[in-house]
């Protein structure tokens, strides 16, 4: 009995220890990091042909990111970039799951569309912004575009193999059981895919969150990308290399905040086995 009684106590110190290392080693690889970044800006600093590049170094990159936080500007700069990355990846979505179960469902479908959706996804999302400049009225419009078309295909592809993995049998049971194409869709195969649209999402995010900054190089007077343009137009070094941090945070947030709803939705679907 006391065995037994030990047990669970066994069984719940393994995952904190996981954990603990987990964190361990991730403080490992964030110092290495950082101590890079400090040996770079230290070679940089100590040399004639590169010192006046000294301000990408950390102190005062981390000096000038603390003001802009206290100011408020890192907000300001954030805000317009993250609605619009917001509104492309919403966009994507909008086309991309309906489309990857359609091709999903119907091999027909599937095999006429196969080789053009390939190609497209094949052409740099950048590559559309003469097209986006013309097509669009305002900057912002071009450049949620040029956003969507960076997110269409993770979420595209994501859910088509998520719809063909879906067991056979748990449709063949709900059309026995009289359930209608609208009633099948909302019962079994959106449950059924909703780890992998996640994972489409937060695929489609990373490509995104990149193609943002020199999509934001057009003519918008606001975000992140214009903010990195304007400090590299006025040398304004430390200022640029604390830019560049506040994309690295907040892409790393974004995709730690899908990630933690991908699990999520794992246990779900596990637990519904």
């Amino acid at each position: 009995m006391s065995d037994a009684v030990q047990l669970p106590s066994t069984i719940l110190r393994i995952p904190r220890l996981g954990s603990l290392r987990s964190l361990i080693n991730a403080l490992i690889g964030t110092a290495a990091l950082l101590g890079l970044w400090w040996l770079g800006g230290f070679v940089v600093e100590n040399d004639p042909d590169l010192y006046a590049f000294a301000d990408f170094a950390p102190a005062p990159t981390l000096e000038r990111l603390w003001e802009m936080i206290a100011s408020g500007e890192v907000l300001t700069m954030s805000g317009p970039s993250l609605q619009r990355v917001g509104l492309g990846l919403l966009f994507a979505a909008g086309f991309g799951v309906p489309v990857g179960i359609l091709i999903g469902r119907a091999p027909r479908i599937h095999e006429v569309t196969n080789v053009p959706f390939q190609f497209l996804r094949m052409i740099s999302p950048l590559s559309w912004m003469p097209i986006a400049v013309m097509a669009f009225e305002t900057w912002d419009g071009a450049i949620v575009f040029l956003i969507a078309m960076a997110a269409l295909w993770p979420i595209l592809f994501s859910t088509a193999a998520g719809v063909r993995r879906i067991d056979p049998a748990w449709l063949k049971v709900a059309r026995n059981l009289g359930a209608s194409p609208l009633h099948l869709l909302g019962t079994v195969i959106l449950p059924a895919i909703a780890v992998d649209v996640m994972q489409g999402i937060r695929l489609a995010l990373g490509v995104a969150w990149v193609v943002l900054v020199p999509a934001e190089y057009l003519g918008v007077t606001s975000g992140l990308g214009f903010a990195i343009n304007d400090a590299r137009d006025t040398l304004d070094y430390s200022r640029l290399a604390a830019t560049v941090v506040v994309i690295g945070v907040i892409g790393f947030a974004l995709d730690a905040a899908i990630g933690q709803l991908v699990k999520k939705f794992n246990w779900v679907r596990a637990a519904a086995h």
